[in-house]
């Protein structure tokens, strides 16, 4: 059983929340979200938010936190192989209560797929908050490209 490493990212300012399933092994390894540098996340984000792309875990927080939005993972514990969604099971979620209660959270977004059908599985029923369903910035969704997937992420922007 793996329990995720990595703490949630939020303040009170905090406006969206965006959620992915569970940390891969390189985000695991890195203590910090979307770690593998194949993974299009901070690349994103960056030209949805109109920044630079952030290098450091320091820049990665202050380009979230600056424009209120919030990120943690559907899942506190699981049995997972390597960084596959696919694989996880036996999992357990992760309580959203402390980031609801500290933040006005308008909107919650799932990162990709397995993430949303955990969260509706598991989370959904505990709190009766939709959540909106992103595709996947994981290089395992090679059917978006990176500028598909910003244009789509771009909604984003209307909750700021």
């Amino acid at each position: 059983m793996l329990y995720h490493p990595i703490p949630p990212l939020y303040d009170e300012h905090s406006k969206i929340l965006i959620l992915g399933s569970f940390p891969s092994v390189k985000s695991r390894e890195q203590q910090f979200f979307y770690g593998h540098k194949q993974n299009r996340f901070w690349r994103v984000m960056a030209q949805v938010l109109d920044c630079a792309v952030p290098e450091t875990v320091g820049e990665k927080k202050e380009m979230l936190l600056s424009h209120h939005i919030a990120v943690w993972d559907v899942i506190a514990s699981c049995e997972i192989t390597g960084s596959s969604d696919a694989s996880i099971r036996d999992a357990a979620p992760n309580d959203l209560t402390k980031i609801l209660i500290c933040a006005d959270i308008r909107a919650i977004y799932t990162n990709g797929g397995k993430a949303q059908q955990l969260y509706r599985k598991y989370i959904y029923p505990v709190n009766g908050r939709e959540a909106v369903c992103l595709p996947s910035t994981s290089p395992a969704n090679a059917g978006y490209s990176l500028e598909k997937l910003v244009e789509v992420w771009h909604t984003i922007r209307n909750e700021l």
